[in-house]
């Protein structure tokens, strides 16, 4: 067992963000002991971008006002396995499917925690923020510059030392990073306002975006802003306004009247202007033909709007930065397609294309930096299932748990996150389609838990009741069954060998012992004939002898067509009939 000094100092090295030297000889040219200087101007993003931008400004709202809503949780892991699963369910779309396969795994892979050192610190990172406006902070600084810096101050004795006590965003365009050299290229932080103040490498943590611009110096170390891909697009669209803007306030005359015939006098220029007033200016008179016994020409040196193209490159741009920040552009108002469909389908979109990932991320660097110093085993972890747009799929889940009778009433409750309910015992009892009557209280002999099946009482066969004769002996076996019913078996055991048991889930572990005696041609005992012969006439009734439409390309996913092949599939079940007939017969 590892020491307390060896579980430090793997802490510290963890921490520490330091990369192996033989890794640091191929990628740095030269790296000194100095400032690692970053090639992004990040001033620029935020004073062209969110100060002066409203598309970068409404976009960067919309992105942290969502993020800043879900909240954290703080759990204990019990099951790396299934954590690693959970973590990649929730990288990809949220469907009902996914959402209870999630709380599944997250079940089994997580305990949560309550009242601990790292809620307290979340809660009220420091004493001038609240979380929402922490969170906020940290994304908004990530999106403007690809750099997200998290300051933790612990005290350096103590019961709590090592263990942050406040954290505190800080402004990622103003900090630099200081090498030791290529033994350590990164040994502190440096942030340069009203002089330099250093902090060591182990007391930040260092969120960046991929930045895939290697040039030997270090500069990789530091995250590539979104803008930096989108710098032209943010260009044109400041630059759309600003000369629309310089349109209206520059508004001049449209053009110059003049005579073909000679010049005019000042007097004659003034009558024929207020004349030209008089007849033919004002809303009235809008597109209206002038003619006039005078040979004159018109000189036109104003343009609109719409001459220069203003809008169009305005809104090309806007929808650009849209897609630089995976955000749905009918979000901004858009009114082109903005149904209110659309408006709800874009929100789900928000999330699961941006909100989600970025949490995904600042939550994966908490549990390598943070999480540690408080417990080992604990992680941080955001809960999606509180997302209002998400709650359709919800709607489904629910109605999914009502027709799943295999699973218990504290089960759907710990998979809908309302926790089980310790007080009352019958919710750790099965529920039958029946009449909702628990199976301890029924001779009912429940031997895999597979999707509801209906009552088929008019296609009950008299075989289910039958009594066996004292004269059978109990000690019968059959090995007898079709080599039909040991391939159907073995089809089964393909598809789970195939896609693994996550995909191919119809089998429980009866069904998979089931499975196991058909393919090795063992004896089977009458009561297991009995047993296989009720579940397939039941699984059968039910509907389940044939592929449902929805899985035809995919049979395997099709839990009750598994189940039934895994038992033997038709010809075991006519076997399994046969049998009993003739011993009711003897």
């Amino acid at each position: 067992m590892a020491s307390f000094f060896d579980r430090f100092r793997n802490l510290l090295t963890k921490n520490a963000q330091q990369t192996a030297q033989e890794y640091n000889k191929a990628i740095y040219n030269w790296l000194g002991e100095s400032i690692v200087w970053n090639p992004e101007n990040d001033t620029t993003y935020i004073n062209e971008g969110y100060r002066k931008n409203s598309t970068v400004y409404s976009l960067i709202n919309i992105i942290a006002k969502a993020a800043s809503s879900i909240p954290f949780q703080v759990y204990e892991k019990v099951n790396d396995n299934d954590y690693k699963r959970y973590k990649a369910m929730n990288t990809g779309t949220l469907d009902s499917s996914v959402m209870h396969k999630s709380n599944y795994l997250k079940k089994r892979a997580l305990v949560e925690l309550e009242d601990t050192e790292l809620h307290k610190l979340l809660d009220r990172p420091n004493p001038a923020q609240s979380y929402a406006s922490w969170i906020t902070e940290l994304i908004a600084f990530g999106k403007l510059t690809g750099n997200r810096y998290i300051y933790g101050i612990a005290p350096e004795t103590g019961n709590g030392a090592g263990k942050y006590k406040e954290l505190y965003v800080m402004p990622s365009q103003l900090i630099e990073i200081i090498s030791g050299g290529i033994m350590q290229p990164v040994k502190e932080y440096a942030i340069e306002y009203n002089g330099q103040f250093r902090i060591p490498a182990d007391h930040m943590c260092h969120i960046k975006d991929f930045n895939p611009y290697f040039d030997g110096s270090g500069s990789h170390l530091y995250g590539q802003s979104p803008l930096r891909a989108g710098l032209r697009s943010m260009t044109t669209n400041n630059e759309a306004v600003q000369t629309g803007v310089k349109y209206l306030q520059n508004q001049t005359a449209r053009g110059v009247l003049m005579s073909d015939e000679g010049d005019l006098n000042e007097v004659q220029a003034q009558q024929l202007k207020d004349k030209f007033r008089q007849n033919f200016q004002g809303s009235n008179n809008a597109g209206d033909i002038i003619i006039t016994p005078k040979k004159l020409s018109w000189v036109n040196f104003g343009l609109n709007a719409s001459d220069v193209s203003l809008i169009e490159q305005y809104n090309a741009s806007i929808k650009d930065l849209c897609n630089i920040y995976n955000v749905p552009v009918v979000l901004l108002n858009n009114t082109e397609s903005s149904t209110y469909n659309n408006v709800k389908e874009a929100k789900k979109a928000l999330y699961q294309n941006c909100v989600i990932p970025e949490l995904n991320k600042i939550s994966d660097e908490l549990n390598r930096w943070l999480a540690p110093k408080y417990g080992e085993n604990l992680c941080i972890e955001f809960d999606y299932s509180v997302i209002p747009e998400l709650q359709e799929e919800t709607e489904k889940v629910v109605d999914q748990m009502a027709k799943a009778w295999w699973l218990t009433p504290n089960e759907k409750r710990a998979a809908m996150s309302f926790g089980a309910d310790d007080e009352n015992e019958i919710l750790n009892d099965y529920y039958i389609p029946a009449n909702l009557i628990p199976v301890s209280g029924n001779d009912i002999d429940i031997e895999d838990p597979q999707p509801a099946l209906q009552d088929q009482e008019e296609k009950k066969n008299s075989i289910s009741n039958i009594e066996i004769k004292d004269s059978i002996e109990v000690k019968a076996t059959f090995n007898d069954y079709p080599q039909s019913a040991t391939n159907n078996a073995k089809r089964v055991k393909n598809w789970i060998d195939e896609h693994g048991r996550d995909e191919v889930d119809g089998m429980t572990n009866v069904g998979l012992a089931r499975m196991n005696q058909l393919i090795a041609r063992e004896s089977l005992s009458l009561s297991t004939l009995k047993r296989t012969y009720s579940f397939l006439s039941r699984t059968k009734g039910g509907g389940y002898d044939k592929i449902n439409p929805e899985y035809r390309d995919t049979p395997w996913r099709d839990k009750g067509y598994v189940a039934f092949l895994g038992w033997g599939g038709q010809s075991m079940l006519t076997y399994s009939e046969r049998k009993l007939n003739q011993i009711e017969n003897e």
